[in-house]
């Protein structure tokens, strides 16, 4: 059983990566239809903290969703007597949030 925390903190990243999702599209749509290079698309996010904050968030949501939703396919493929569930899901999420904040470092910094 996922728990109502869990069912209810994937729900919340849900909500939160929603408009981050369109916000992501919009912007690739923008730069591909105008040509930008990606040297022209590090030039404008380099230093900004906006997009830092944009990309940090959607990494952030990403990473909690994922993890719990990868604890419930576990959960119902191995049933109950899986001791290494929590521990699992909390590597996963932490490995998500690393290499996500790894590339919007590289993006904004």
């Amino acid at each position: 059983m996922i728990g109502l925390r869990l069912y209810l903190a994937q729900r919340i990243s849900a909500l939160v990566m929603a408009p981050l999702v369109i916000g992501h599209i919009a912007v690739m749509i923008y730069a591909v239809q105008n040509g930008l290079s990606a040297v022209e698309i590090l030039s404008r996010t380099q230093g900004s903290l906006w997009w830092g904050g944009f990309y940090g968030l959607f990494v952030a949501a990403v990473a909690v969703h994922a993890a719990i939703g990868v604890r419930a396919i576990i959960y119902e493929t191995f049933g109950t007597h899986v001791r290494w569930l929590d521990p699992l899901t909390w590597t996963i999420g932490l490995g998500l949030f690393l290499l996500g904040g790894r590339a919007v470092a590289a993006v904004v910094l």
